[in-house]
């Protein structure tokens, strides 16, 4: 008998849910308990288990996310498209959505199942009973109606694609989104030095005038402890770079650089970019088995053109993904033509959603998709190519 369980704890769930054979520390329970204890103040998460009589075979992260102007607009965004924005949002997006995923971080991170234990649609009919569960206790429980539901982000050969039927059922359209954007450590590439000599002379000459910049800045790990005591300044660099990009769902909780390194130790790096002493910039990395996941960072404003900051922030990470014999490093959305200055290239990907409302047409919500999350024009750099 298949069956499902909601949780909405990580210290309720099953003792078997980090036995599940799944290669995602994001579906672990140490970064779980890390997002439960600095999660945005605008996303609760919630924990659903798959059963196949008493055995666990799935599991899947949810989270509520209550979406509101203040949230999603920042004090920098241009203001006639903030007031625009704000027609939409409150019209359209504005409530509670919930997101079959992580919505703070690009890619699939939210699903996994045993596939020889039960079908791909066994398992997502689990999922949109939990989500109609949800759906109730929020209403009961919130006052807060369930506007949006969606499932995030997959690759154009992920396998949920299969179950065109599952979401024609359940009125879930499917829409393109931003690449995520991945580095591909080359077989050959034992050290950084031989990536750089792989670059073509414009890129290479690029690299040398932005490491020849960035002399005067000195980069180092950070402990548990160095978090600790820069976790304020950390944060308004994070909040620096937040900021300016103009919509955004979310805004990280100010504890959340120093939950994630104590809840996952090494395996999440903070480094830091010291000028005279002070921070002045800084990267995070989680290391995802074979991959490097890159996640959020910040560097003063004023610095980052003549420091040329973060494009020495792509090279550094770059370099420990090479030094560290990784496959991939995920870049993930955003800032896409310097990421493939880099040597990054994108990966096209797709969410399927709907709006709860059935007077309101999918085809009116595509357009919020595609206000909230545009899909620019941009060029992709080819550095590792004849030399235009």
């Amino acid at each position: 008998m298949i069956h499902y369980k909601l949780y909405h704890s990580v210290s309720d769930l099953p003792n078997t849910w980090d036995e599940l054979l799944v290669d995602d520390i994001f579906l672990k329970t140490p970064f779980l308990k890390a997002l439960e204890d600095s999660s945005p103040s605008n996303i609760t998460t919630h924990f659903l288990s798959v059963f196949v009589s008493e055995r666990l075979v799935g599991i899947a992260t949810i989270q509520r996310v209550e979406m509101y102007v203040d949230d999603v607009f920042r004090k920098t965004s241009h203001q006639f498209f903030k007031r625009c924005g704000k027609i939409l949002i409150s019209k359209i997006v504005k409530g509670n959505a919930l997101i079959v995923g992580n919505l703070m971080h690009t890619g699939q991170h939210g699903l996994y199942f045993d596939a020889s234990s039960l079908s791909q649609d066994a398992f997502l009919n689990c999922i949109a009973e939990g989500l109609k569960e949800l759906t109730s206790s929020v209403k009961q429980n919130h006052g807060k109606k369930i506007r949006i539901i969606a499932y995030k982000d997959y690759f154009e050969n992920d396998p949920i694609h299969d179950s065109t039927s599952f979401f024609r059922r359940h009125n879930l359209y499917k829409a393109k989104v931003q690449p995520n954007m991945i580095f591909d450590v080359h077989p050959d590439w034992k050290s950084p030095e031989d990536y750089v000599s792989a670059f073509n002379k414009k890129y290479r000459r690029r690299y040398k005038t932005a490491r020849k910049k960035c002399t005067d800045i000195h980069c180092k790990e950070l402990s548990l402890e160095d978090v600790n005591t820069y976790s304020k300044t950390l944060y308004e660099l994070y909040e620096n770079v937040s900021d300016n990009a103009g919509v955004n769902s979310f805004k990280l909780h100010q504890n959340h650089f120093y939950s994630l390194k104590f809840q996952l130790q090494d395996t999440f790096k903070v480094f830091g970019y010291f000028l005279n002493d002070d921070l002045v910039g800084f990267y995070t990395l989680i290391r995802n088995h074979n991959t490097l996941e890159t996640y959020f960072l910040g560097y003063k404003q004023d610095l980052q053109h003549p420091y040329q900051m973060y494009l020495n922030m792509l090279f550094d990470m770059v370099f420990y993904g090479i030094s560290n014999q990784y496959k991939t490093v995920i870049f993930a959305r955003t800032a896409m033509e310097i990421k493939s200055s880099v040597g990054a290239q994108p990966h096209p990907m797709n969410i399927y959603l709907k709006h709860t409302n059935n007077i309101i047409a999918n085809t009116v919500l595509k357009l919020v998709v595609k206000y909230a999350n545009p899909i620019r024009d941009w060029e992709e750099r080819h550095p590792f190519g004849v030399s235009q």
